[in-house]
């Protein structure tokens, strides 16, 4: 469902579930996060493109497929030190870690956390057509695939808060103007092989060296968001007002009233 191909040091990172809009099942994050380990071993790895077979990037989490096993939540959010990422963490923050330049080809659907593994790329090069949303908000949660540490690099304050609150899609040319795509391009594929060929003269050290410097420089400390993540995904869960919102998000008519808030 994830697969992997390395090309003259260029791995190319292909969700292929078309038929899904690519949308994540719990063996994809698995698949995800054992590539993402195995391309940090690679010595001889120059980039990284990763995009979505067919007509979409990623439509975000299958909720169906995922909660046909409940004990996959605990497996996705699981940690075993509070400031440790969890594998939803890790598939969006690991693509940072990677010492190499790392390329998101996005076309049509990039919901959720499919869009949450995007920001978590270097670049994100954008068909026309492409729709970008942050989703947990229309199920009563809050993103919690490292968003926390990424937005603040990408875009203002008042757009990564207008950005997890409404879970509302924006086009390309909306998400160009808030910063969160680098181009929008008619064949974004020959765009990123444009790039990765100016890339090519630059040394490979210099290369990891920049990105990591720049990486510390706009991210900050994240043992502390990393937990707070999880902990409110984890609190927001058992509250009444999460399963209200989750039947309001699948029922277009009879909403039900939100209880007073909880404690925060």
């Amino acid at each position: 469902m994830v697969q992997l191909e390395t090309i003259d040091g260029i791995a190319w990172v292909t969700f292929s579930r078309p038929e899904k809009q690519n949308a994540l099942s719990f063996e994809m994050f698995r698949q995800l996060d054992n590539i993402i380990h195995t391309l940090k071993r690679d010595r001889q790895l120059r980039a990284v493109v990763i995009q979505g077979q067919g007509a979409h990037f990623c439509a975000g989490l299958d909720v169906g497929a995922v909660m046909k096993k409940p004990r996959n939540i605990f497996s996705l959010l699981g940690k075993w030190l509070p400031g440790n990422a969890n594998l939803v963490q890790r598939v969006a923050l690991g693509w940072r870690a990677l010492p190499v330049p790392v390329f998101a080809l996005v076309r049509g659907n990039c919901l959720g956390g499919g869009l949450h593994i995007a920001l978590g790329a270097d670049y994100r090069i954008v068909s026309p057509d492409a729709q970008f949303a942050i989703m947990e908000a229309r199920w009563g949660l809050c993103p919690d695939m490292s968003t926390s540490i990424i937005l603040p690099g990408i875009v203002r304050h008042d757009q990564a808060l207008w950005l997890a609150s409404n879970p509302q899609r924006i086009d390309a040319h909306q998400a160009c103007e808030l910063g969160l795509v680098t181009q929008i391009s008619d064949d974004p594929l020959d765009t990123i092989k444009q790039r990765l060929a100016q890339l090519a003269h630059i040394s490979p050290d210099a290369l990891a060296a920049i990105k990591h410097l720049y990486n510390c420089a706009y991210h900050p400390p994240r043992r502390k968001l990393l937990w707070q993540e999880t902990w409110y995904q984890i609190k927001l869960l058992l509250s009444k007002n999460t399963r209200i919102a989750m039947h309001n998000g699948r029922q277009t008519e009879q909403a039900k009233s939100y209880r007073p808030r909880g404690k925060w």
